[in-house]
């Protein structure tokens, strides 16, 4: 493969080059294994180039998935996608043994036994869609719209929000604690809209539902019996459809567009692990999906000629 680029770009085919030679040593491909993988190594470098990475040392796994979703819309099959993953793998493998960079930033991201499956995500006109769709004349209809509100603004699992108690949200200072998986606790910040509309549940609606009982529970279904997993994806689903969403949406959904909205907005990757209670980084790379406008915006604010 010919170097015609000079600098930086230079150097990024300089490696590739080296790892076609090696991989041409080490396993003996046939000549149109090995083109596709020098093509395949050629398109990412582009890329990179387009999101102003300039050395294969400044990659980190967020770049690799951005990648992956700029070529899924491209069109390119699961299948595709899946084979330029194990090119990077591979590359990324022999970058890091050999010393030409200090970590390995395709380690963490697995392959997929299906092929290559990201995550969808609520555009944010359904997402209005959705969080309208709740009658909040009616004690029920505001308690979903609570419910729909929360685990949005604050990225929960479905577990998460039905556990949650009354204690747990402190209106005054716009937070809500969650206990999430292994137990660990964090704090997540809510916004304007969805403490007004807990608000108006826990003053209007949730008396109503108690009745005379009482709950711990913030969220609580008739005579204050805590909802359910099941019962509020009945919920979801019903709402889905009255705000008109063709694609299946389940709580994760809204999770993944938690983070995705986040991350569209322009809010550090490390912000969104933290809200959405990871401890690893690499699992918020995976969870999140970066939008193709984001990619674009991207592309349109840094590339010389886009």
């Amino acid at each position: 493969m010919a170097n015609t680029h000079t600098g930086d770009d230079a150097h990024q085919d300089h490696l590739i080059d080296r790892f076609l030679a090696y991989i041409t040593v080490e396993k003996g491909l046939s000549p149109n294994t090995l083109e596709a993988y020098g093509h395949d190594l050629q398109t990412f470098r582009d890329y990179l180039s387009g999101q102003s990475i300039e050395t294969m040392g400044d990659v980190r796994a967020a770049a690799i998935l951005g990648y992956l979703i700029h070529l899924r819309n491209q069109g390119l099959a699961p299948k595709s996608r899946a084979r330029h993953l194990v090119t990077l793998r591979g590359f990324f493998r022999f970058l890091h043994q050999e010393k030409y960079i200090p970590r390995d930033p395709a380690a963490l991201i697995e392959l997929p036994k299906s092929g290559l499956h990201l995550p969808g995500v609520l555009s944010l006109d359904e997402t209005q869609s959705l969080m309208d769709a709740p009658d909040k004349s009616r004690p029920v209809g505001l308690r979903d719209a609570a419910m729909l509100e929360l685990l949005y603004a604050a990225g929960l699992r479905v577990s998460e929000l039905i556990h949650l108690r009354v204690m747990d949200l402190n209106r005054e200072a716009g937070f809500v604690r969650v206990v999430g998986k292994g137990g660990k606790e964090r704090v997540v910040p809510i916004g304007q809209t969805a403490l007004r509309v807990v608000g108006a549940y826990i003053r209007d609606a949730r008396p109503v539902l108690l009745k005379k009982a009482t709950s711990e529970f913030l969220f609580v279904a008739r005579q204050g019996r805590p909802m359910s997993r099941q019962g509020f994806w009945k919920l979801l689903k019903k709402y889905a459809a009255r705000a008109g969403i063709r694609h299946p949406v389940s709580p994760h959904t809204l999770r993944h567009s938690f983070a995705s909205h986040l991350l569209e907005g322009g809010a550090d990757l490390r912000v969104v692990q933290t809200m959405l209670g990871h401890a690893d980084i690499a699992t918020t790379q995976i969870y999140t999906h970066v939008s193709a406008e984001r990619l674009k915006t991207i592309h349109r604010r840094y590339h010389p000629r886009s």
